[in-house]
């Protein structure tokens, strides 16, 4: 047993009750954790960061415990080679990833130009799809998208397609969708988008244990624990990456540093499924010190996939498990 985790295992068993209290009502402040890495299971992880570097060129190659990884500024990709094809069914919670980049169309021309693998973006009239989302209909009602009677309206009111700036999608190594969105200041490893069973519970649920900050928070009426669970919209909206369209509404999200997790509702009618072994594996956050986090966490019964914390690469982590069954690394960073 690693030494500093047999040292917190005896303290915690030891520690009298009301230190062990004190310190459950300290963590209430422990600020928030950094965005420290997305986890990707990969047939050939080599490959994989070879192709994010030639298609987002302010990446690197760098490596992180002694194995090779992606560098996105401050947030890295890791992978975890595996023999077979991951999967992404039954749908987990995470979605997909992306990337801020400077020029969304220029970006889209060179893809194109090279035969990079993309994913249409399907308008909801017929099978007519588009590449960058702002070849289609703007989005209505607050959201990214347009129900099929919002594009009716939108045809009678001669609303046209805006052009200039949106989100498109790449179909990356191991079939990741990858989001490409500009036009931003600088390209950056920007989200993970997701889904929730219960989007509004889901956010209080990350502002509650891992202390997180919600963009939303004082905008609009506000949910607690006894009215956030909210029914999904009955309508699908475009564009989207299926035919028939996806459910918008209602939808959340919480920020790690400048990392947003977005989320929708579930789309489909069966919970979400782990995503530990699927193709988007985990994510990692930072921490400075993982013992007080120990303490928040066990104390308001949040459910730890591993028991006790574990080595990784030359520091420690600890594995706990998300409101929809996504799996949540928090990895000691000193500062």
């Amino acid at each position: 047993m690693h030494i500093k985790t047999l040292l917190l295992t005896t303290v915690l068993a030891t520690a009298p009750a009301a230190s062990i209290l004190a310190q459950s009502s300290d963590s209430s402040t422990l600020p928030p954790p950094g965005f420290h890495h997305l986890h990707l299971n990969s047939t050939n992880p080599q490959a994989a960061i070879d192709y994010y570097t030639k298609q987002f060129p302010s990446t690197s190659k760098d490596t992180w415990g002694g194995q090779p990884v992606l560098k996105s500024g401050k947030v890295y990709v890791f992978f975890n080679k595996v023999n077979k094809q991951p999967t992404i069914e039954p749908q987990s919670a995470i979605w997909h990833f992306g990337w801020h980049v400077v020029d969304v169309r220029e970006r889209n021309k060179m893809y194109l130009e090279n035969h990079v693998p993309l994913l249409p973006l399907y308008t909801g009239e017929d099978d007519k799809s588009v590449w960058i989302s702002s070849d289609t209909w703007p989005g209505a009602g607050g959201t990214l998208g347009r129900t099929k009677a919002q594009i009716e309206e939108a045809k009678q009111q001669g609303i046209k397609p805006a052009g200039g700036a949106g989100f498109a999608y790449l179909d990356g190594p191991d079939h990741a969708i990858i989001e490409y969105q500009g036009n931003m200041p600088v390209e950056r490893f920007n989200h993970v988008h997701m889904y929730q069973d219960d989007p509004f519970c889901a956010q209080l649920w990350y502002e509650k244990h891992l202390n997180a900050r919600a963009p939303g928070r004082g905008r609009g009426p506000q949910h607690t624990e006894a009215d956030c669970k909210v029914a999904r919209s009955p309508d699908k909206s475009f564009p989207s990456l299926t035919k028939d369209g996806m459910y918008r509404s209602p939808g959340a999200g919480v920020l790690f540093d400048d990392v947003s997790l977005n989320w929708y509702i579930n789309q489909g009618e069966k919970p979400l499924a782990s995503t530990r072994g699927q193709l988007y594996d985990h994510i990692g956050l930072s921490v400075p010190n993982l013992d007080p986090w120990i303490v928040k966490l066990k104390g308001e019964n949040v459910k730890f996939l591993q028991s006790k914390p574990y080595k990784l690469g030359d520091t420690r982590a600890i594995m706990i498990e998300g409101p929809s069954r996504e799996a949540i690394e928090l990895v000691e960073v000193k500062q």
